[in-house]
């Protein structure tokens, strides 16, 4: 290393078992479902400017899950967190469910689960957030 570099000297925070937990609004705004792991990021969006609509609360449920997954990769005997893993996933998919019901597929694979493949009709998502939609 030449004499010029500066020592870097890395910080990894420690996950304890049965963290405390975020709201799953909260974890999708900071990035994380776990305040211990929740280290200050530049730029970062804060939960209250967040747009409450289905698509916003279907990627936080999904967040949450996400997060809670990865989490039990390395606490698998975390049964607290196993029972959140499970209601959360069963929330998600219920929210997927209503949301494509209302307002069409989120996937190209759901695109194909009805009577003809309907992945490219209007509206799009974004259209009903934008309030374009009449």
């Amino acid at each position: 290393m030449p004499s010029c570099a500066g020592l870097a000297v890395p910080y990894v925070p420690f996950q304890q078992d049965r963290p405390n937990k975020y709201s799953q609004s909260e974890a999708l705004s900071n990035g994380t479902l776990f305040p211990g792991l929740n280290l200050p990021f530049h730029l970062k969006v804060e939960g209250s400017t967040l747009p409450t609509n289905p698509l916003v609360e279907l990627q936080a449920l999904e967040f949450v899950v996400l997060e809670l997954g990865i989490y039990l990769d390395t606490h698998p005997d975390d049964t607290e967190a196993f029972t959140l893993f499970k209601q959360y996933a069963a929330m998600e998919k219920s929210a997927k469910a209503a949301y494509e019901s209302k307002f069409g597929p989120l996937t190209k694979a759901a695109a194909a689960t009805g009577e003809r493949y309907n992945w490219l009709q209007e509206p799009w998502p974004w259209n009903f957030q934008q309030n374009e939609v009449k």
